[in-house]
């Protein structure tokens, strides 16, 4: 009896998994907006394709492969038939591997972009390809990401590295809109609780909060000036950190100047110590991305865990570098930013819908005419008379989310001449510090913008 319950409950998710039913209709799915548990999935598609690139880029998966009897060329006999050591297992693992998986993951999403393009409502056709079929589109991915293994060497590693790293530069400049988002609704939301009760706990936060941002990036300058620099070197380093401490410090005292609070009551320094925290990251990357060795020590060897790597010698690309960890944590703190924030006032749902026929609906309460039926969870259809997102942006951030998180677990390094190592290159840095100034001059805009374009309402 049991067996034949656990049969039927499997057979609930068919309608989701195999066909066009959206998450609503699926006992699998939690309750929730139809609009954000899609997100949410797509979102898990691209962990899925992160953890496997972060596998392949592990020490000695090389060697084990080398270990199955025949699999790799030039083994030593063939216990698997039809392969006969016909396998070029440097292309399985390394930055050669992070950069296939990554470009299946990019071109299944840049499909869906394509294929999205225009879909104002669920009742769309479309819809139910962007909400159902998961267990078709699961294949599709795998597919695709298993073709890319048989892409000939050549021109593609340098190619698909410079626009790795041209998609990697606009999903920053999404990052940073959906910073300053965030620093906005932080900031709105602390000071709307403040004004309804309990005044001085909400201005505590709220000055510990910028308090503790503000002393994060000095201690950053602090520790930039000491190890990223030399008195008879690292000029670059140099005018870097001077110029966005300079820009940070200019950008904190506009938003607190009368015309600026007086255009935005809300705004404040708990922005401002964001955005700078964030820039001193940006600075930080961009450093150590230098080829000059001698400005650009390992975050290991300042802490005396790792010693440097000899001179001549290129370093291993890894992801668990501390770029790389903090790189990830921030693609994974904006996937998943972006897949639930769902509010009619953020600017991440004024990026992302592209038409202004689409009706920007409130994530709300189930409609009263839908039945739960058994109780079991469902997801509820918010999308019937406009969508909450476009799904063709989406899917485009996701493309370009893909090609960040390619250059992330490589460091941003440049394959050489011959595709067997990988190096630092000048174009990363500028890629990241310009990043930088970008940020600050975006975060400035929102503040000035009510003053500039008076005939527009910023409420």
């Amino acid at each position: 009896m049991g067996a034949v319950l656990g049969l039927c409950s499997m057979a609930s998710w068919i309608p989701c998994l195999c066909g066009s039913a959206p998450c609503l209709l699926c006992g699998c799915c939690p309750s929730g907006n139809n609009s954000t548990v899609t997100r949410l999935i797509y979102a898990f598609f691209m962990l899925l394709g992160v953890g496997i690139a972060c596998i392949m880029l592990m020490p000695g998966m090389e060697g084990q492969l080398k270990k199955i009897p025949g699999f790799c060329e030039g083994g030593m006999g063939s216990s698997i038939p039809g392969v006969e050591g016909h396998v070029n297992c440097d292309v399985l693992v390394g930055y050669k591997a992070v950069y296939r998986v990554c470009f299946g993951m990019a071109m299944f999403f840049l499909l869906f972009s394509l294929i999205m393009v225009k879909v104002k409502s669920s009742q769309d056709p479309r819809a139910a390809v962007h909400n159902g079929f998961w267990f078709f589109k699961f294949a599709a991915a795998t597919a695709i990401t298993v073709g890319a293994f048989f892409i000939p060497e050549g021109p593609f590693t340098t190619v698909w590295f410079y626009i790795g790293m041209a998609g990697a530069f606009c999903f920053i400049l999404i990052q940073l809109v959906l910073l300053i988002d965030f620093a906005h609704s932080w900031n709105e939301s602390w000071v709307e609780k403040m004004e309804e009760g309990n005044s001085r706990c909400w201005y505590a936060a709220l000055l510990s909060a910028t308090a503790i941002n503000y002393a994060l990036s000095l201690m950053s300058l602090v520790l930039f000036y000491v190890y990223y620099t030399h008195s008879d070197g690292c000029t670059e380093n140099k005018v870097f950190i001077s110029i966005n401490m300079l820009l940070c410090v200019g950008a904190s005292v506009m938003s607190i100047l009368p015309k600026i609070q007086e255009s935005q009551p809300r705004s404040g320094l708990l922005q401002s110590s964001i955005v700078t925290l964030y820039t001193m990251y940006l600075t930080w990357s961009a450093m150590t991305n230098e080829p000059d060795r001698r400005c650009n020590p390992s975050l290991l060897g300042i802490i005396g865990l790792n010693s440097t790597s000899p001179a001549g010698q290129d370093r291993v690309v890894q992801w668990w570098d501390a770029q790389g960890i903090v790189g990830l944590i921030l693609f994974l703190m904006c996937v998943l930013y972006s897949s639930i924030r769902n509010s009619s006032n953020t600017q991440v749902n004024k990026l992302t819908l592209t038409s202004d026929e689409s009706a920007l609906i409130e994530d709300g309460p189930a409609p009263e005419n839908f039945e739960v039926g058994d109780g079991t969870n469902r997801a509820i259809d918010n999308e019937k008379d406009g969508v909450t997102y476009s799904y063709s942006f989406f899917h485009f951030m996701l493309f370009l989310a893909s090609l960040y998180i390619m250059m992330t677990l490589t460091n941003w390094y440049s394959p050489d001449s011959n595709y067997e190592t990988m190096t630092s290159k000048w174009p990363s840095v500028w890629v990241k510090i310009s990043s930088s100034w970008i940020c600050i001059s975006l975060y400035v805009w929102t503040l000035v913008a009510p003053l500039v374009l008076t005939n527009r309402d910023f409420d």
